[in-house]
């Protein structure tokens, strides 16, 4: 829909005018300032491997084509010149490079707040929520217990509260106490209430799509042709690995491309199982899998913002159960990477990890896989905060635990760290201490001392005596208690109460025309 509607008449009440909120006293975090990365990448490929990389996605595509099971994504790359043979789509790599390369760089991405505006691409560094767990954990409960609202809830304000979290992927944990042709409206209006963040789509049809667009528009105050003109929300799309794109997620695929709306599609390629066991012949894949679909965005609208994601790790050869954070992870991710700036096209990676409980496991395999991340260039960071089992478990101990890693993440990257004037040699502070002094007390110290370095807010820095001495807290439970404190202080950011009644209207009137079809 593309017809011009005048602006709403608001009104403001209630939180709308709120400048403080008393969640914001619960720790010092550091502000809301997403992170450029300053470093220069991890490249374990030449110029050979990258080219034979390159090679290998582009014979897939050439020789052995993708099975696209939606008839009008076959019709749409049928006519632009793809060699379709029932399902199957073949492309030749010139008619893929032109097509890529029509794609942008960089995108920004606004919400309904714009001082949330997040710039996709070139050396920015962006971390999300996690995203779409069945399952949830926490200390009080003790067990791995089914997803709800409230829970869903609580992680969304999670989301919202941590200034290292730059913008709400899909549901933080599936409430799957509400039926799932209405899902989407309850977890949106939370999502568009609870924070004010870039927005995320799932792409499972059409109902779910248009929905979310449209809700998405109403919370912006935004006409149809100002939703059209600029990106204001994403989906995220994984392949069927191998060599396959399904009818629902290329549908929405679609809706969201005609509309001009951030796209990213991450193959979900696992050694061994869904892809070869060999790291470059599952990245070879993976990039035949994004591209063929990068293609179809661009024919539908050219320059529409694209990312292309990776989620290239291994299996447990033993178990089959699927391995993160592990040393192949992060050289697919750093290889891909490099593949994605050869492409011009802007990467999504995350942060994964296969560990049941917020335990060391857990944090070492994570950490891994952030600084994969930074290392290959990733722009969009999923799952960032908070994932547990390989996807099948959000923790609110673990999302905070990893908010900490996050922060570390930002302070490494700003400049100041690096600087080299005068004031940073200090030969003069050196001078003043000499030979038989301390910087303690000096002036060039107290000057400083305050922001010289990185302070945590949840890790422990007393000695043993210290930390027993307060009660022997370990990390999780520390993380536990700072959680209860931030829900039960919360309070939504400002939203004009107008467009809060029309949000609940929408989802009133679309609840009453049953929603999503779904065939339970």
């Amino acid at each position: 829909m593309t017809e011009t509607q005048p602006r709403r008449k608001t009104r403001s009440g209630g939180r709308a005018g709120a400048k403080t909120r008393r969640g914001s006293a619960v720790i010092e975090q550091m502000p809301w300032n997403p992170p450029v990365n300053i470093d220069r990448p991890t490249e374990p490929l030449d110029e050979e491997g990258i080219a034979a990389i390159h090679d290998g996605a582009m014979r897939i595509l050439e020789e052995i084509g993708i099975e696209f099971l939606n008839p009008e994504a076959l019709e749409i790359l049928g006519k632009a010149g793809c060699t379709v043979n029932g399902e199957n789509v073949r492309m030749g790599r010139d008619f893929v490079m032109e097509w890529v390369g029509k794609a942008p760089a960089e995108f920004t991405l606004t919400p309904r707040n714009p001082d949330r505006r997040i710039t996709v691409g070139g050396r920015n560094l962006l971390f999300g929520n996690v995203s779409s767990p069945p399952n949830y954990w926490d200390m009080a409960i003790g067990k791995k217990v089914p997803g709800t609202r409230e829970m869903c809830r609580d992680l969304l304000k999670l989301t919202q509260y941590f200034n290292c979290i730059h913008f709400a992927g899909g549901y933080p944990v599936e409430p799957v106490d509400v039926h799932a042709s209405v899902r989407h409206l309850d977890v949106l209006y939370d999502k568009l209430t609870l924070t004010d963040k870039v927005m995320h789509a799932y792409s499972l049809g059409r109902e779910r799509v248009e929905d979310v667009m449209e809700m998405v528009r109403i919370a912006g105050g935004l006409t149809h042709d100002e939703f059209d003109a600029t990106p204001h929300m994403y989906t995220n799309i994984n392949s069927t690995s191998p060599l396959k794109h399904d009818f629902p997620m290329m549908d929405g695929w679609m809706r969201l491309a005609r509309r001009g709306q951030g796209l990213v599609v991450t193959p979900f390629t696992l050694a061994g199982a869904m892809a070869p066991v060999t790291m470059s012949g599952a990245v070879a894949q993976s990039l035949a899998e994004a591209l063929c679909a990068v293609v179809l965005a661009q024919i539908i609208r050219p320059g529409c913002p694209v990312a292309i994601g990776t989620f290239t790790s291994n299996v447990d050869m033993k178990s089959g159960a699927p391995a993160f954070g592990t040393p192949e992870y992060m050289r697919a991710t750093q290889m891909t990477g490099q593949l994605a700036r050869f492409y011009g096209l802007p990467l999504r990676s995350s942060g994964v990890c296969a560990a049941n409980v917020p335990d060391g496991q857990a944090m070492w395999e994570t950490s891994n896989s952030l600084w994969a991340a930074v290392q290959s260039g990733t722009n969009m960071v999923y799952h960032a905060a908070g994932w547990l089992e390989g996807g099948l478990i959000a923790s609110p101990e673990k999302f905070i635990m990893d908010c900490e890693v996050l922060q570390q993440i930002q302070r490494y990257m700003q400049p100041e760290i690096c600087a080299t004037g005068p004031d940073e040699i200090a030969l003069d502070a050196i001078k003043s201490v000499g030979n038989t002094g301390h910087f303690f007390g000096i002036q060039h110290t107290q000057d400083r001392y305050t922001t010289a370095f990185y302070q945590p807010f949840l890790s422990d820095w007393k000695n043993y005596e210290g930390w027993e001495a307060a009660g022997a807290i370990w990390t999780p439970e520390r993380a536990h208690h700072m959680f209860k404190d931030i829900v039960s202080s919360f309070e939504p950011p400002p939203m004009d109460i107008a467009i809060r009644d029309e949000l609940a209207d929408f989802v009133a009137r679309r609840k009453s025309e049953g929603g999503a079809p779904t065939d339970f």
